[in-house]
């Protein structure tokens, strides 16, 4: 007996099936420990921290980047070093060096590479004021040939 031939797959369905997968891969202990550093730093204790560190008000930090830099943190097993730094943001140095490096690059480990947390929005645009992130307008055609006010 011939085997029925497979219904079309639609575009929907493949999209939501690597959604299914990519969640799925990420797998219980990835969601385990972001469940810890949520438990017990969570993003408003990790906005707290990178203030201090950055020198940033924490309403001006970006609350949803915030969260995605926890979760690379936690993914690379540091979460209990997240822990220690927010209660003495002195402790480790260069933890305190990579949270400030990725608000400033918008770039974050996930444990398994390099993934852009924010472009738009990252810190290196505030600190340079004298240009803005590619591919963003700067104004009315032309504005660039006036000079700065």
């Amino acid at each position: 007996m011939p085997l029925p031939s497979p219904l079309p797959l639609s575009r929907r369905d493949a999209l939501l099936g690597a959604l299914a997968a990519a969640i799925a891969s990420t797998g219980t202990a990835g969601l385990a420990r972001l469940a810890a550093a949520e438990d017990t730093l969570g993003v408003d204790g990790f906005l707290a921290l990178s203030a201090t560190l950055t020198g940033k008000p924490a309403a001006s930090l970006d609350r949803d980047v915030a969260a995605t830099l926890l979760g690379g943190f936690v993914a690379t097993g540091q979460g209990d070093a997240l822990k220690r730094l927010a209660a003495d943001p002195a402790s480790d140095k260069a933890l305190g060096d990579a949270i400030v490096a990725a608000w400033y690059s918008g770039v974050y480990s996930t444990g398994k590479g390099e993934a852009v947390a924010t472009f738009n929005d990252a810190l290196l645009w505030q600190a340079l004021s004298f240009t803005k992130p590619p591919g963003n307008c700067g104004g009315e055609t032309g504005y660039w040939s006036q000079p700065p006010a």
